[in-house]
């Protein structure tokens, strides 16, 4: 073959093979690109892209716009490439997994903790977990992170302070112990474990008569995601997923071998400090401590909708057996997981005609696998989806509803409300601790050690 035929082939071949590989790449690289500005611009509009909590960060410097990290993350609505560069999508649906983190060839994500500053509902922290109150930590869902592995993560660590501090001295005496927890959930048992590695005295006061925080409240047989947990005492978690029976009856096994002093029935009513201590009172009468850790959760009491006939016996505020509601006209209030989960199983039980109903235009904050799961019931009709709703009134037969702008009323026989929760934080501004937009400069970086805690891993 002469050089003029062999230059020729070459030609050929390579055009084939950009033909054949490098145009699909850029057409399906400019659809994405468009298809994630779009929805960028869409996430600014709502005020989804606002680091608030678990936050994706992107260094747009190192960031080689690959996409690994949008494939990667299991909810896959946060992250987006815009003009070749990753970027936060819908930041309202991280719940710190880190996956994308993870993903990146480059180091260039970093999942932690958004901007909490102008948060007015999550108390001012140091690394530690430890607040502007000397002696008083907060952990879990309170101090504004979710998953389990992360309530674990920071019942450890705060507790792991108090030990550093405990070491030389006695025993706390007139009938204090050195750490009082507050929430038997993931974060408090967790606390309480690492309080009986380091031969710390601990009691654990628990409102509910059961165990489990947040997850006691998950419906019947729910799935939930731990993400290779290492729990104190050598013990771990490492299935993807335990439904909530099981995941309660692991706890309950270690409560049992740790023997951990928990009280249940013992809602805390007041919280104060005296002297070098703290005191806090329940029905149950004083409790003494040395250190105090609170792992309330976010719960507190459920938050109402203040309309009228919301006092009915048919208002509820959690769902725990979908299989008790059959042949029923239900309205789910709420635009949440909770309130999504809600829809999902009453949808599917015998004769139920099932309405969701949402004041925004969006359902903005629930995972990718419920939106998957919800997305064929409101296509069969199953669950009626109405967004930019609010109720207006409760009746005994039905309600009415403002959607958009319209006053329809809607036949019912239950409504489920899951509008979230009013976490105590009065009690927390009474005994002076400082929340994300009254904190000090520097308050919330007073540990000389503990700054890496504000990562989700």
């Amino acid at each position: 073959m002469d050089t003029g035929s062999e230059a020729g082939l070459i030609w050929i071949v390579s055009t084939a093979v950009v033909a054949a590989i490098v145009v699909p790449y850029l057409v399906g690289f400019r659809r994405r690109n468009r298809r994630d500005r779009a929805r960028k611009t869409e996430a600014a509009r709502l005020g989804l892209d606002r680091p608030t909590a678990q936050f994706p960060f992107v260094d747009a410097s190192r960031c080689i716009g690959c996409g690994a990290c949008v494939d990667a993350c299991p909810e896959e609505d946060v992250l987006g490439v815009v003009g070749g560069t990753a970027t936060v999508v819908n930041g309202l649906k991280c719940v710190g997994h880190a996956a994308c983190e993870k993903a990146c060839p480059v180091g260039a994500i970093e999942v932690g903790l958004g901007d909490l500053k102008s948060r007015a509902d999550i108390p001012a922290t140091d690394g530690w977990h430890e607040t502007s109150v000397p002696g008083l930590f907060v952990v879990g869902e309170l101090g504004g992170l979710s998953l389990i592995r992360n309530a674990v993560a920071q019942g450890r660590r705060a507790v792991e302070r108090l030990a550093r501090r405990a070491r030389g001295r006695g025993p706390a005496g007139d009938g204090s112990v050195d750490v009082l927890i507050v929430g038997a959930g993931p974060a408090g048992l967790s606390a309480a474990l690492t309080a009986v590695e380091n031969k710390l005295s601990h009691v654990v006061l628990e409102q509910e008569a059961d165990l489990g925080g947040t997850v006691l409240h998950y419906p019947r047989r729910k799935l939930v995601l731990v993400q290779n947990v290492e729990l104190p005492m050598g013990r771990s978690l490492r299935r993807a997923e335990y439904s909530k029976e099981d995941l309660l009856d692991l706890l309950e096994d270690l409560i049992g071998q740790a023997r951990l002093d928990i009280r249940f029935g013992q809602k805390v009513e007041e919280i104060r400090r005296e002297a070098d201590s703290f005191v806090a009172r329940t029905v149950g009468g004083l409790h003494r401590a040395r250190s105090l850790v609170l792992a309330l959760g976010r719960r507190g009491s459920p938050r109402k909708l203040g309309v009228q006939g919301e006092e009915l016996p048919k208002v509820m505020y959690r769902l725990l057996d979908a299989e008790s509601y059959r042949g029923q006209r239900l309205l789910i209030v709420g635009g949440g997981d909770s309130a999504v989960e809600a829809a999902i199983g009453l949808a599917r039980q015998s004769g139920n005609q099932v309405t969701l109903s949402y004041r925004r235009e969006q359902l903005v904050r629930i995972k990718k696998t419920n939106e998957d799961r919800l997305a064929p019931l409101v296509a069969r009709k199953q669950v009626h989806l109405l967004l930019s709703s609010e109720v207006r009134e409760i009746r005994r037969r039905s309600v009415v509803l403002d959607a958009g702008g319209h006053e329809i009323e809607v036949p019912n026989d239950w409504v489920f409300v899951f509008a979230g929760g009013e976490a105590p934080l009065g009690m927390l501004r009474q005994i002076g601790v400082r929340f994300g937009n009254e904190a000090a400069p520097g308050a919330a970086a007073r540990s000389d050690e503990g700054l890496a805690a504000t990562r989700t891993r």
